[in-house]
């Protein structure tokens, strides 16, 4: 590897693990104390708005079903969501946010905007459109690598 390989190898490693941290950090000071970031997570791939079939979740987090039974039966005694089944068919499950759910939403929504104003703060507009390029070309080189 390359001098510049390995920076931006430290870089994102540094990055990923201290976004972690501080949301884990932020989670454990605040009054969403009693979830982990992977439950923050889950709250949002439920979503705010609609009820939402646990196998999209699922998809969408790309975890099993067995596996997101687990964390929503977490959240169900948390307070933060709600299962259901269709009536018109039994078999489909569907979870959404009570109020308290879509309160810990906001709050995560809220601390993401707040940690991005502050990465973009004091950056030109041209520096602005280069870190979204670069993000972007990141972004799509690692769904490639996922989807195979």
């Amino acid at each position: 590897m390359n001098r510049i390989e390995q920076v931006i190898n430290e870089l994102l490693v540094k990055i990923f693990n201290d976004i972690l941290v501080i949301e884990q950090k932020t989670l454990k000071s605040g009054v969403l104390n009693d979830l982990s970031v992977t439950e923050i997570h889950t709250i949002e791939a439920i979503g705010m708005y609609t009820a939402r079939n646990m196998s999209e979740v699922a998809a969408d987090l790309k975890i099993t079903l067995g596996t997101l039974t687990t964390a929503i039966n977490k959240l169900i005694k948390k307070g933060y969501v709600e299962r259901n089944r269709i009536e018109t068919d039994r078999r489909v499950v569907q979870v959404q946010l009570t109020k308290k759910g879509k309160l810990a939403y906001r709050l995560h929504e809220k601390f993401h905007g707040d940690m991005i104003k502050d990465i973009v703060e004091g950056l030109e507009p041209s520096e602005e459109e280069i870190l979204v390029t670069s993000l972007s070309k990141l972004s799509k080189f690692f769904k490639e690598k996922n989807d195979l």
